[in-house]
């Protein structure tokens, strides 16, 4: 083989060896791409205990439990087996338990998820309410704000409700109810039992 064959073949290995490193460059430049940004703030923590307030330092709720994860993206909480504590409107506690449960970044909403059981805690002006659902939601409003995005002084109190679609059962002092579907202030002066509604009465019960 001459020099001039041997001439060819070394240049068509340079180009050759030059088009399979802008290929590798190319490929390390997207992968490092993937990586770009700030890291990810998500934490989990395990047998915590938790006193959330909300965006203004008042108290919102409390909740325990084995394990809660909390999403970087969106706030967010995702709680497992959670073992919660809430005050209403007439500052009446009320403590429950479910499956798990998310709660958005603000603590506004609450979606307790699987099996739900709470009840309001006895005191000497009210007396115990039991609920036994699934799949609940507890909304409170957010607090009102003026036009420069500050907490009003002496706004009237956030209205705190809970909802569900699923069958549930209200135990009071005089009377368990049954329905499908439920939609109710927390402090429960306003009930409504959506379909399919059983009342078994307890007369003289106390």
């Amino acid at each position: 083989m001459d020099r001039r064959n041997w001439l060819v073949i070394a240049i068509l290995a340079v180009i050759a060896f030059a088009a399979w490193m802008e290929v590798w460059l190319i490929r390390a430049r997207n992968a490092n791409d993937d990586f770009v940004g700030p890291p990810r703030s998500d934490y989990t923590l395990n047998n915590f205990t938790l006193d959330a307030l909300d965006q203004e330092g008042a108290y919102a709720f409390s909740v325990k439990g084995p394990r809660m994860a909390r999403r970087g993206d969106d706030g967010s909480s995702y709680i497992i087996q959670p073992d919660y504590e809430i005050i209403d409107n007439g500052g009446n506690t009320w403590k429950g338990k479910s499956e798990s449960a998310w709660i958005d970044k603000d603590g506004n909403v609450m979606k307790l998820e699987g099996a739900v059981a709470m009840h309001r805690v006895a005191t000497e002006t009210v007396q115990r309410v039991d609920v036994l659902s699934s799949d609940m939601t507890i909304t409170t409003d957010p607090k009102l704000k003026d036009a420069q995005g500050r907490p009003i002084a002496n706004a009237p109190h956030r209205d705190q409700r809970m909802e569900t679609a699923a069958p549930t059962t209200i135990f009071e002092a005089n009377s368990v109810t049954h329905s499908i579907g439920m939609k109710a202030d927390l402090d429960l002066k306003t009930t409504e039992m959506l379909s399919d509604v059983h009342m078994i009465s307890l007369p003289g019960k106390r």
